[in-house]
């Protein structure tokens, strides 16, 4: 399947699970107004308890790094755009290397990513609101205004609504704009809570064993066509899944990459 395909499937299972939800009630108005009211206290709470805690239970992880080349050029000054699952946001947002350096972090413009923008600016990660599909065009000029005066940043390219590890060619329109080359960071752990969510959202449990993975660097080209583009994308995304297949293995644990 190629990319358009990917793009089109997705747009049709955020349909269909929009569509479920209407049928079963859960978007009536009630439940919209508790919703709201919910994420309100979740949202101050997560202020702040959860980078604190976040912070206790990270300590007691011990983590591996593959990908020289990944790796070298994460450490590095250079710009680079980091390409890694929604789900695995709460594993690396903590990690040494990158925290506390000021990486610019896109965040869907949901409530849900007001939750997550207060952890992430606890964390010294500068955030970028917007997406790369949905009302993205300012961001997407931020993004790329950001990259060309030298600073790095993360995106989620299945974010915010899924379907799980799916990707769109903003990645590569953002890299073909700048020259900034993509890092896929994929990651593994072999102990973790796994939410009922649409990306199996990943919580590694105290004393889990993580594997991060840094890909080989994607770069494109300045006069790349649109279908480079597509094939990009694509390349982008076999990358990330065959890293975290080769993390999963690395630790002796079976992998969540199809459940």
């Amino acid at each position: 399947m190629d990319a358009r395909a990917r793009r089109q499937e997705r747009r049709a299972a955020v349909a269909r699970r929009t569509a479920e939800r209407d049928a079963a009630g859960r978007n009536a108005p009630h439940l919209q107004r508790w919703r709201r009211w919910r994420r309100r206290l979740g949202e101050l709470l997560l202020a702040w308890l959860a980078p604190t805690l976040l912070r206790l239970l990270a300590s007691t992880w011990r983590v591996q790094r593959t990908g020289a080349a990944g790796l070298a050029l994460l450490r590095s000054d250079r710009p680079w755009l980091v390409a890694m699952w929604h789900g695995r946001m709460l594993c690396l947002m903590p990690l040494a290397l990158h925290a506390g350096r000021g990486i610019d972090v896109l965040v869907s413009p949901s409530d849900d990513g007001s939750l997550a923008t207060n952890a992430l600016r606890r964390f010294r990660y500068r955030v970028v609101r917007g997406s790369l599909s949905r009302g993205g065009a300012r961001a997407m000029r931020a993004m790329a205004a950001g990259l060309a005066a030298g600073h790095q940043l993360v995106v989620t390219p299945d974010g915010p609504r899924g379907p799980r590890h799916t990707m769109n060619v903003g990645t590569a329109w953002l890299a073909r704009a700048t020259g900034a080359p993509i890092l896929p960071v994929g990651v593994a752990c072999d102990r973790a809570w796994r939410l009922r969510s649409w990306d199996r959202f990943t919580i590694p449990k105290p004393f889990a064993r993580l594997c991060v993975h840094y890909g080989d660097p994607v770069h494109v080209a300045a006069d790349a066509a649109d279908a480079d583009l597509e094939r990009t994308a694509e390349a982008v995304r076999r990358q990330l899944l065959a890293g975290e297949a080769d993390a999963f293995r690395r630790l002796g644990a079976a992998d969540d990459l199809s459940a």
